[in-house]
């Protein structure tokens, strides 16, 4: 039976990357967030930013139900930062009788910064289209993760360098 997978971390701590490890373990289709957002709006990302990334998470949920309900699986690597969330996105995908199975992408601190700042370089190289993680936003978004508890989360990962 398809089903939902649901990938939680840091933003630079190897989502993307284990997402990709599972797309071709699982045969499943990941969908992505930042992918679309950059397809529509490049760069501009402007004051809506935050409103226009709730719109298309909403449109990615319902576009996962309708594939899962196909028969493939899907994976979504949001980061996922809030229990609330976390809770939420479960109970949502539980009501609609789709199965969910979560990981949590574990990485240190030093392994992270590591992470961050080999991301800028690419980003800056014109190697990536990854979004440039400035010291303010690296400061916002860290504040902003909940680490997950282990009643959470079905899969713990460690990614370690």
């Amino acid at each position: 039976m398809a089903k939902v997978i649901l990938i939680c971390g840091k933003i630079a701590s190897g989502k993307s990357y284990f997402a990709d490890k599972l797309k071709k373990e699982n045969n499943a289709v990941i969908l992505s967030c930042d992918e679309l957002f950059k397809m529509i709006f490049k760069d501009d990302q402007g004051e809506k930013h935050d409103e226009i990334t709730k719109r298309i998470r909403q449109y990615i949920y319902k576009k996962s139900v309708e594939i899962v309900r196909a028969g493939t699986d899907v994976i979504l690597e949001f980061g996922f930062w809030s229990r609330e969330n976390r809770k939420s996105v479960s109970e949502y995908y539980k009501q609609c009788g789709i199965q969910t199975e979560w990981y949590y992408i574990m990485i240190s601190d030093d392994d992270w910064k590591l992470n961050i700042n080999e991301r800028n370089k690419e980003v800056l190289a014109g190697r990536s289209d990854a979004f440039f993680v400035d010291d303010g936003l690296l400061q916002k978004m860290n504040n902003l993760f909940e680490e997950p508890m282990e009643s959470e989360i079905d899969h713990f990962y460690n990614n370690k360098r």
